[in-house]
């Protein structure tokens, strides 16, 4: 070994010589005081259990909204009918306005480029079926054949109606996962029949789970995707009625997927001139472009983690002070045995890393707790609000790096002043 090699490792171990009677003289103090040790503790304990639980919450919310995101599609664009049902409403927007058409989505189509695949969409809420479903009607969208390629459609049984189903409106369907459960338990619906008000559909295929938002995402309405029939769009124009065909759009839904090198914001643009031309700037659409809304998401998560890091920070700044405020009353406990220790030759470095070393203690073991408690408090809520919590490595490491910096930061002072003291009137203290 070379003699750099050995000075440096001889260094450590006086350094390990060093901090070593002090963590257990730290140790024997925090254990000699057990309650008020623990009541200190309790600051950093709820603080970090603060910063890990509401991390838990926002990366759940986070986690569901940029899934249901990207979900949609980045290469897609979505364009909605904002429609009423009010008659008085319906009148004054068709003044102005025709409403989403199969002519808006024939001009799309023959004046942007880049669309590989689309659909349009019709939507029928609340149908009476037989068998009668167990929960809420299921939604029937009347979409084409390319509809599950634009939204990556899973099927697990069977399989999606074909082009010749749609150009001849068969009366076939495939189910969502929920409409599935609902409408026909355990069985296999594959074969069966499923009446929507006065007509009979057949289902030839099931799809697999979907993500849906439990709120409106940027005028995607919130309708539970895996509680849906999919149906040729011809099929639904032709044979379901809809009560409030009077006051609905000719179609509510456009569906575009765009090539891997198309600019989808520019495409955006392009669509909505085309709409806002067609609907003399009426208003009453949306167009969704799935990749802003992530990017947006993105830079909306960054501004959430600080926002809530610095809210329950406020809870470790408390823990703190009370870290400082007991080593404070420790000095004054101790004075004699501070002045002891310079007697008989303590350094006021020694001094000062005694105090340092206990307030650290506290803060490791308050946030070692505090995590497991905010670990608990995530999962607690889960389970009674029904929310979506994960805890993530990084909330963890963020909590406890902020719990033990400010065990350092607001035990320094205490430190220093006990380190100042003088040896002969601590000696003399009573």
């Amino acid at each position: 070994m070379s003699t750099a090699a050995q000075v440096a490792s001889g260094r450590v171990l006086r350094g390990y010589q060093q901090w070593l009677p002090d963590l257990s003289l730290g140790l024997q103090n925090l254990l000699l005081h057990r309650l008020r040790s623990l009541l200190t503790m309790l600051g950093m304990i709820f603080g970090v259990a603060a910063v890990v639980s509401m991390l838990s919450i926002g990366a759940g919310a986070r986690q569901k909204v940029m899934a249901f995101i990207e979900q949609m599609g980045v290469r897609n664009l979505i364009v909605e009918a904002k429609e009423t049902t009010e008659w008085q409403a319906h009148q004054k927007i068709r003044k102005i306005s025709p409403g989403l058409s199969f002519h808006d989505y024939r001009v799309i189509l023959d004046d942007v480029d880049g669309i590989v695949a689309s659909s349009p969409r019709k939507r029928f809420t609340n149908p009476k079926t037989l068998p009668k479903s167990q929960q809420d009607p299921p939604a029937v969208y009347g979409v084409n054949p390319s509809y599950i390629k634009i939204a990556g459609l899973h099927l697990v049984q069977g399989r999606f109606f074909d082009q010749n189903e749609e150009n001849r409106g068969a009366a076939v369907c495939v189910l969502g996962a929920a409409a599935r459960l609902s409408l026909f338990g355990a069985s296999d619906p594959v074969g069966q029949y499923v009446k929507v008000n006065e007509q009979w559909f057949r289902v030839i295929g099931v799809a697999g789970p979907q993500l849906s938002s439990q709120t409106e995402v940027a005028g995607v309405s919130t309708q539970d995707l895996n509680n849906t029939m999919y149906v040729p769009l011809n099929s639904a124009l032709l044979r379901l009625e809809d009560s409030y065909s009077g006051v609905r759009d000719e179609i509510d839904g456009i569906y575009l997927n765009l090539r891997e090198n198309a600019e989808t914001p520019a495409v955006a643009k392009v669509v909505r001139a085309i709409l806002d031309a067609s609907h003399h700037s009426a208003s009453d659409f949306s167009v969704v472009v799935p990749a802003e809304l992530l990017a947006e998401q993105r830079r909306t998560e960054r501004l959430f983690n600080a926002v809530m890091v610095a809210i329950a920070s406020i809870s470790l700044l408390v823990g703190g002070i009370g870290i400082m405020n007991i080593m404070l009353a420790s000095i004054l406990e101790r004075t004699r045995e501070i002045g002891v220790r310079r007697a008989v030759g303590a350094r006021q470095s020694d001094i000062i890393r005694q105090f340092v070393v206990e307030a650290t203690m506290i803060s490791f073991v308050g946030g070692s707790f505090g995590i497991v408690f905010g670990f608990v408090m995530s999962r607690l809520i889960a389970w009674l609000a029904g929310w979506s919590t994960i805890v993530t490595a990084s909330s963890i490491v963020l909590a406890f790096v902020v719990s033990i910096t400010v065990g350092l930061v607001f035990g320094i002072y205490p430190a220093v002043k006990a380190a100042r003291l003088d040896p002969v009137e601590a000696i003399r203290y009573e």
